[in-house]
């Protein structure tokens, strides 16, 4: 099969940027839905189906696995939770960048500060070109009148992300069985986000329509081949080259909030989106 320049199958190559799409094809889904929050509930939902199954036919995890599992799915309540608010007062072309280019930056600040790994020039650098593009998007927001509240919801989502990022590192190692354990993180984070929203919300924050139904099942089947694909893709290919080329993902959200949403593309916007790229590119690589 042939090779990339990194020495990744072609394959594998087109599998993690088929992974990227559907990362954010289904924060493009959510964005779709009438109720963001609905949309987002029928995903969970849907997830412990998914996860269960995957579950079944997957050698068991190691029970120390069992509390990092429910502290993932508690920090994905966070991350859900902001996320839909966000997209709830901005564009997909606007959060998606935003959210998904600051958690890097956010894992990148804490190993510099309160861990004993050793920090690169580079990903100082990585730090530097990051937050430089988050800027850049955050101006936009002031400079094209946007509502303001999309900023903190979009960076509590980029938290929550880095949060759970570090959380599934230890948990995935101490698991021992790296693909049920997304699977359990699945369960759990499908159970806690739809039992808190029901809590808070009641039986309404449920549609009732079919439309509603299909998009949020769509994400949550996305959602999962995007998170199975780089898993795979990770046992066949070098993990910093994988992680590094699901983060089109940010292209891929940005296209799609142009080309499908129709929302509006300036110089500025593509611009701080190709910097966030870049600079998760150098703390990927």
């Amino acid at each position: 099969m042939a090779k990339t320049g990194d020495g990744v199958s072609l394959g594998v190559f087109l599998a993690v940027l088929g992974a990227a799409f559907l990362h954010a094809l289904w924060n493009a889904l959510i964005k779709l839905g009438t109720s963001k929050l609905g949309t987002m509930v029928i995903l969970s939902v849907i997830e412990v189906p998914i996860g269960l199954f995957v579950v079944a036919i997957s050698p068991p995890i190691n029970p120390a696995a069992i509390p990092w599992v429910i502290a993932a799915g508690c920090t994905h309540f966070a991350y859900k939770f902001f996320l839909t608010y966000a997209y709830d007062r901005g564009d997909l072309s606007r959060v998606y960048p935003i959210a998904r280019g600051a958690a890097p930056m956010i894992v990148a600040l804490v190993g510099a500060i309160f861990l004993a790994d050793a920090v690169s020039a580079q990903q100082y650098l990585a730090i530097a070109v990051l937050g430089s593009g988050i800027l850049l998007m955050a101006r936009g927001v002031f400079s094209q009148g946007e509502d303001r509240k999309l900023l903190p919801f979009a960076l509590g989502s980029a938290a929550a992300t880095a949060t759970y990022t570090l959380i599934d590192g230890m948990g995935g190692r101490i698991s021992g069985a790296p693909g049920a354990y997304v699977a359990w993180v699945f369960v759990a984070d499908g159970l806690i986000f739809t039992l808190g929203m029901l809590a808070l919300r009641g039986w309404d924050v449920l549609p009732r329509d079919r439309r509603a139904w299909m998009l949020g099942s769509a994400a949550s089947l996305a959602s999962y081949g995007a998170y199975a694909v780089s898993i795979w893709a990770m046992t066949l290919a070098p993990i910093a080259v994988v992680a590094a080329l699901r983060e089109t993902s940010i292209l891929f959200a940005v296209l799609i909030g142009w080309l499908a949403f129709g929302e509006k593309m300036d110089r500025g916007k593509a611009l701080a989106a190709s910097v966030i790229v870049a600079g998760v590119l150098l703390t990927r690589l």
